[in-house]
């Protein structure tokens, strides 16, 4: 059995897909509008064939964020090693996103570094 897709709800729609095919190499499909609900999506996929659905419809509300909640934590992208996680995380930090840990190695032997994309939400970029 494997996961099939991850989805989250974001604002921008657009700007996230740009995100993730940006610095992810994510690969997007087409889109899906449905003209009667207003919901749109986009599936990306990523090279191991890990799928992430970014949708969007109207009237959804945002909910009270903390730094660390129940539910969603973080999604994690491996990059291979210690120095693409390096050099991907300064590039995001120079692009102007929040790093708010890393890069360094977890006390359980991982080396990450995590950051906030554009949505608010904790993206961890791993070895």
């Amino acid at each position: 059995m494997r996961i099939e897709h991850i989805a989250v709800y974001v604002k921008d729609l657009e700007r996230t897909k740009s995100f993730f095919t940006k610095y992810f190499n994510g690969i997007s499909n087409d889109g899906y509008y449905n003209s009667i609900t207003g919901f749109k999506s986009y599936f990306l996929t990523f090279e191991d064939g890990a799928r992430l659905e970014i949708m969007n419809k109207p009237n959804l509300t945002d909910f009270c964020s903390n730094d660390e909640v129940f539910g969603y934590s973080h999604i994690a992208f491996s990059v291979g090693s210690i120095d693409a996680v390096n050099s991907l995380t300064e590039q995001l930090l120079n692009d102007g996103f929040k790093v708010i840990s890393g890069p360094r190695t977890t006390g359980d032997g991982y080396y990450e570094s995590c950051i906030v994309d554009m949505e608010g939400n904790r993206i961890e970029i791993t070895v």
